[in-house]
This record gives C-alpha cells, sequence and structure tokens, in this order.
C-alpha cells in the first residue's frame, strides 16, 4: 500500500528570464513535482528586484516558490538559497545572486509568515496540536520540492538544463544545505551549509538553557555585568594562540573561571558606574558556558563559547529602579512554547531545572525524525560525487560551535576519508553567520565551485575582516579543522602571511 500524501499546492513566481518575450507563463511548461499540484504559475520582469510576495493561509502545506533567471549573462549554474530562523526562505536573499548570473530559487515552506522567531502563526492547528505537514515542510520536504521545481522551470526557459547546482545558506539555511545532503543527496553538487542549525533537538535546548539558567538562579545579570565577564575572559585567553589581537582563536584552551571575578568591580558601559560582580553572577556565566545538563548532571550538550556575546541567548531587560529580569530567546521559546508544550500562550518560565532534561527527551523522541537533522551517514552525498564546505564562527552566539565539530567528528568517525568531499573552517572573533572582530570567509561559494567543477580542494578558506581595525582590512586563511590557523611568530599580524595551518597552538 502507498502512502498517500495531501497535494502540495505550489505558486511559483518566475523573474526575469532569457528574452523578454519568453518570460511568461504561457512560454514556461509546467514543471512537474511528484506529488504535487501546480496551482499557478505566473511570470514578471523585473528589473530592479523589488518583489510583493502574497498568499492566502490555510491549513494544507501550500509552498509559494519563487525562481529568479537572469535575463543576460546565465552562468549555467542553478542555486538554491537557505532562509533563517523559522523562514525558510525569501525572494530579497536571491538579487545577490542572480546579480552574479545565478538562476536562484527559494520557499516559504508553505509559511504565511514573515517572522524569523516566531511560528505561532502555523505551528499549531490548534492548542495540543502540531501541524505535522507544516513542521514536515519547513524540516526537510519544500526545499527538495522547491529544487525539482526550480530545475524544471530553469531548463524550460532556458531550452538547457543546468550544468551545476549549488545550495548556500547558513543557520537555517545552512540546516536546510545539511538536510540535502543527508536526505536528497542527488539535488546538489554542492553545498555551502553556513553554521547550521542541525541537531536540531539538543540546540533548542542549549539556546532556552540560559533562560532556564536565570530562572532557577533567581537572578539576571544586567548586559553590562556579561560584558564585563566577556572582557575579562578576552583578557585571559587572547594570548592562548600566539597573537594578542582582542579575539579568544582557542576557546578550548580557555579555562578561564568566572568565580575568579567575584568580589571584583567593574565599570557598567551603559552608565559608567562601578559595581562589583557577585557569586550569582559566576554561577549563572558558568552554568550557561557548560550547557544544558542531564538528569544526572553530566552535560547534555554545549554552550557557548568563552568571549560570545551573552546578548542573543541570555537578553536581559535593567529597569529604571534598577531591576533586571531575563528574558528568552524567542526562537527556541517558541519551541517550547508550541511544540513540546503545545500552548503558544505556555509560560516558560515554569520549567525547573529537574523538568529540563525531559523536555529535551520529549523533543527528540518527537521530533527527530522530522526535523534533527543529525545523520552522520553521509555516504550517499559522497558517492554521488557531492562536496559541503561548513564555516562558522568560533564567537557564534546562536549556534554552539561545539555542535557542529561534533557533528564533523561523528561524520569522520564513519568515514576517515571525510575530507574528500566534507570540510569544515572555524573563524575566530565571528559572531553569528558574520560579524565580530573576527575573519569571514571572502567567497565560500567560489571554493566550492572549483572542488565541484575543478576537483580543486580547498586547503585553505581567503578571509578577512568585515570592517577595518585601526584603519586595515586584516586578513586571515582558515583552516580546516580540526587544524588550526597560528601566528608564525614575526610579519604583519594584518596579513594572511603570517599564518601557517598546524594541528595545535
Amino acid at each position: 500500500m502507498k502512502n498517500l500524501w495531501p497535494l502540495l499546492c505550489i505558486s511559483p513566481w518566475v523573474h526575469a528570464a532569457a528574452t523578454v518575450d519568453s518570460c511568461t507563463s504561457a512560454a514556461i511548461a509546467t514543471p512537474v513535482v511528484p506529488g504535487a499540484l501546480i496551482t499557478n504559475l505566473t511570470a514578471d520582469v523585473v528589473n530592479n528586484y523589488s518583489i510583493s510576495i502574497t498568499g492566502e493561509s490555510n491549513n494544507w502545506p501550500a509552498q509559494n516558490i519563487t525562481v529568479w533567471l537572469p535575463l543576460t549573462g546565465w552562468n549555467g549554474i542553478f542555486l538554491g538559497v537557505g532562509g533563517g530562523g523559522f523562514l525558510a526562505g525569501s525572494p530579497s536573499s536571491l538579487a545577490p545572486a542572480v546579480q552574479r548570473g545565478y538562476a536562484a530559487v527559494s520557499t516559504d515552506a508553505g509559511h504565511r509568515s514573515n517572522s524569523t522567531s516566531n511560528a505561532t502563526s502555523w505551528a499549531l492547528v490548534s492548542n495540543g496540536n502540531v501541524n505535522q505537514y507544516l513542521l514536515l515542510d519547513f524540516g526537510s520536504r519544500s526545499v527538495h520540492d522547491m529544487t525539482v521545481l526550480g530545475k524544471a522551470v530553469t531548463t524550460s526557459f532556458y531550452g538547457s538544463a543546468p550544468n551545476y547546482s549549488y545550495w548556500q545558506g547558513c543557520s537555517t539555511g545552512g540546516r536546510q544545505g545539511m538536510m540535502e545532503a543527508q536526505r536528497y543527496p542527488d539535488d546538489y553538487d554542492g553545498i555551502v551549509a553556513g553554521a547550521p542549525a542541525i541537531q536540531w533537538n539538543d540546540l533548542q535546548a542549549a539556546q532556552q538553557w540560559p533562560f532556564t539558567v536565570m530562572i532557577n538562579e533567581g537572578y539576571a545579570p544586567p548586559q553590562c555585568e556579561f560584558d564585563a565577564v566577556n572582557a575579562a575572559a578576552i583578557a585571559a585567553c587572547d594570548g592562548l594562540d600566539g597573537l594578542e589581537d582582542g579575539i579568544i582563536a582557542a576557546p578550548g584552551l580557555c579555562d578561564f573561571n568566572p568565580a575568579s571575578l567575584v568580589g571584583k568591580t567593574y565599570t557598567c558601559d551603559s552608565d559608567g558606574s562601578q559595581r562589583q560582580f557577585s557569586n550569582k553572577t559566576a554561577t549563572v556565566v558558568e552554568k550557561i558556558w557548560q550547557g544544558p545538563v542531564t538528569a544526572n548532571g553530566s552535560n547534555a550538550w554545549y554552550g557557548i563559547l568563552p568571549g560570545t556575546n551573552f546578548s542573543s541567548l541570555a537578553p536581559t531587560e535593567t529597569f529604571a529602579n534598577g531591576t533586571t529580569i531575563p528574558q528568552p530567546f524567542a526562537i527556541s521559546d517558541n519551541w517550547y512554547r508550541n511544540f513540546l508544550f503545545k500552548d503558544p500562550n505556555y509560560n516558560t518560565s515554569n520549567i525547573t531545572y529537574g523538568q529540563f532534561p525531559a523536555l529535551t527527551h520529549q523533543s527528540h523522541q518527537e521530533y527527530d525524525s522530522v526535523i534533527g537533522t543529525a545523520d552522520p551517514d553521509l555516504s550517499a552525498y559522497k558517492a554521488r560525487g557531492g562536496k559541503i564546505l561548513t564555516w562558522q564562527g568560533l564567537a557564534d552566539y546562536l549556534i554552539m560551535p561545539n555542535g557542529t565539530m561534533h557533528y564533523y567528528d561523528q561524520v569522520a568517525a564513519l568515514d576517515p576519508m571525510v575530507t574528500d568531499f566534507y570540510r569544515v573552517f572555524f573563524a575566530p572573533g565571528v559572531g553569528h553567520c558574520g560579524g565580530g572582530f573576527g575573519y569571514v570567509p571572502v567567497d565560500i561559494l567560489t571554493a566550492l565551485r572549483r572542488w565541484v567543477e575543478n576537483g580543486t580542494a580547498p586547503g585553505v578558506l581567503a578571509a578577512a575582516t568585515s570592517f577595518a581595525v585601526n584603519g586595515t582590512i586584516r586578513t586571515q586563511n582558515l583552516c580546516p579543522y580540526p587544524s588550526v590557523s597560528k601566528y608564525i611568530g614575526s610579519g604583519d599580524p594584518a596579513q594572511a602571511a603570517s599564518f601557517t595551518c598546524e594541528s595545535s597552538f
């Protein structure tokens, strides 16, 4: 017996094609997507990349898929573009790709919401009942359907199939790329999976953990106190890589203990006042860095690394009277309320340390098969000749770098020749998908293309600071994990030539 899925209603908007005359819905053959019904196809020539997408909400997983095709200068490449948070994708992210000559595609996964942090509009059919179809679309199916449809439209329009197909995304987009490699290995020749939100159910627990810590400890440090802790950690661990540059490049070697600050004074950068570190501050910071724990107190997952900004996963609000209260991280809090408690109004400040492990277990039980994205067996993707490049900032304040290392180590344990098709690069001092004082890859998609199309595997990734530091854009090559970029001890530390890849610092 064959299981029958409800019909997927997919409405693609196709923008800017090979000729103006052929950019019509009549000129484009209706794509065939297994298990889906194409309800509407419209085509428009767009010269300024300005677009408005609308769609009516319903209880079926109806997707809107947007394909942008350059009128001239198509490079023969098909590019899938990912989303962020609870957004599966966004048409606005297609403009840079089309400008570089790519035929690009994005999907909304059937969600009529423009919120990256709030899934309430689509998560539940009713209180207690998760919308499993839309969750499945967000987890995996929508990107595959989008890819099948996008390739068909591209082939129909240009009269020939793309020479190569690539995926590029970060955070949710990185998770989507890894899900493609795990479940739909034939979709893409190469995948850029930046800071991937994989191992979803462990990640959600880790992102919710700082709020639970502050609630259960009965203390929320003001942000200036968190900042002062980070400043002290950087001062203590900056030089572990052999170069003092205001960045912790060796967080794994950093054994800074926040308890060493207790009783010392610091200057609050928000008002210039002199304050004193407390025992409660040290306890909160230590537990946040540790990450969530099991029922017996052992580590269940990872925390953010020392030197990483606290304000995203451990936001607090300080009132005029000096009172400071904790705030939850919106994405994980939405996950807990909508998908675990299945009640969008549930008060997550009620969660105790004792309840936390059971909730994590529940998340795994109910959703690993839908959105876990934790399967380390990439043999099918390797067999089809696919290549994967992942990069992530070591100061990522949303997704734990150690989680990405953990996944890569699992893949390597199954396949000792993992570097033949999968390489991971970590960027010291860089935040989530960019930002910070560290080094961001200059053009990782081009590096991936060289690997796929020419067989030139990237030994390093060229990277540079996002802005001038003391008037200079600093450069440094990112080294493939587990190697590290080490200062050679001489030469201009602002130049990549002064660093070399080594097994350790």
